[in-house]
């Protein structure tokens, strides 16, 4: 991991960010949160493309927003991470889960979220959720973000597949000092870190 570089999104080609995106990960090309369910299952996957082209903003380092970054090990591209202002999340706002027992504004521009882990297939083992999170976590308080929110699943040592893990493992969340906010959910935590 030595060669393991993280650029802001719009750093990267899109090429790049869509070789990541590969199985389930390129039919939902990131939108599932951002949209919410209802939106996003109707959207045909050329659509979803679209936006995150847009608002990912890849191929232009001069754009001054950008809802991600890239990894890189070397210069091959090696994994993707959602990270925005928790607010424009639509399925993390619209879900009762994330706020249960918790009294606060979910649009709160001055806390981010982490909302997507995706590690490209064949690097997938290699442990570089760990260095993403604290990557992503980096890049929204150099942006401004008061906190940082991830909402990770407890796996119980038992392989999960990628759709129900792109929200990522609790273990990388916990290396980068996230603490845990509340357990709405058997398998599901809301955890925080506070700049």
């Amino acid at each position: 991991m030595n060669g393991l570089r993280f650029v802001p999104a719009n750093e990267a080609s899109w090429d790049d960010l869509q070789a990541i995106l590969t199985g389930a990960a390129g039919r939902c090309q990131c939108q599932r949160q951002r949209l919410g369910d209802h939106d996003w299952w109707r959207m045909p996957e050329s659509e979803r493309a679209a936006i995150l082209r847009a608002e990912a903003h890849c191929d232009d380092p001069r754009a001054t927003e950008t809802i991600g970054i890239v990894a890189y090990d070397g210069d091959e591209p090696v994994a993707w991470c959602a990270v925005d202002r928790r607010g424009v999340f639509g399925r993390v706002r619209g879900s009762p889960v994330p706020w249960q027992g918790r009294d606060e504004d979910p649009d709160d521009e001055s806390v981010w979220a982490i909302a997507c882990v995706v590690v490209r297939k064949g690097h997938r083992g290699e442990g570089l959720t760990y260095p993403l999170i604290a990557a992503a976590a980096e890049h929204a308080r150099a942006r401004g973000a008061a906190a940082v929110e991830g909402y990770p699943m407890l796996t119980g040592g038992k392989k999960v597949i990628w759709d129900e893990l792109s929200v990522g493992p609790v273990g990388p969340f916990l290396a980068a000092g996230f603490r845990e906010v509340t357990h709405p959910t058997k398998r599901r935590l809301v955890m925080r870190l506070d700049f």
